[in-house]
């Protein structure tokens, strides 16, 4: 894996071994930032944007949007068989240190209200069989975490069906090998 764009294009993003994690691969992560770069569903200026990745691993899409010029990326991670990869993965961009990782389950630390700013993206990245999904997108709509034009990014396994909130719209739905992606608002 390497990063694809930005400051930082070419650096190496170091891997798992661990079969508990599965990575975004760059050719879905390139098509991510594709879309986001050219949809006329949503517009977001990344020198600008304060980024929410939940369910890190090592830290893949985060980083990505370090090296676009985000403005500042929270990791949420709690998994001891990845943090030692996410913290080096981020440690190796040297120059860079808009970014905070939270060593926390991402339902506790969304339900302990500690969030104190708005999010332009949320990209949120469960592992597959992960079920309490729409809890995680009902929480972005109490606590109001994501901002006005603002999207919540989705990946999933491609046969997956979520019932997902009312307030939740699908923007676009894309599938990559076993993988989509789901790009969102909130009415």
């Amino acid at each position: 894996m390497r990063i694809i764009s930005g400051k930082f294009k070419g650096k190496k993003i170091l891997e798992s071994n661990d079969l508990n994690t599965r990575p975004l691969k760059d050719l879905t992560k390139e098509s991510i930032f594709n879309i986001i770069k050219h949809s006329n569903k949503f517009t977001i200026n990344f020198e600008n944007s304060e980024i929410l990745d939940l369910f890190s691993g090592t830290g893949s899409f985060g980083i990505e949007c370090i090296s676009r010029g985000a403005k500042f990326v929270t990791f949420v991670e709690n998994y001891n068989g990845i943090l030692p990869i996410l913290k080096k993965n981020l440690a190796n961009l040297k120059l860079a240190s808009n970014y905070l990782v939270i060593e926390k389950n991402v339902f506790n630390y969304l339900n302990l209200n500690q969030i104190k700013k708005q999010f332009d993206i949320i990209f949120l990245d469960p592992p597959y069989k992960e079920k309490e999904l729409n809890e995680l997108l009902l929480l972005f709509i109490n606590e109001k975490i994501l901002k006005e034009n603002g999207i919540i990014i989705i990946h999933r396994h491609k046969k997956q069906t979520d019932i997902l909130p009312n307030q939740i719209n699908i923007l676009e739905e894309k599938k990559y090998g076993i993988s989509k992606i789901l790009f969102c608002n909130i009415s």
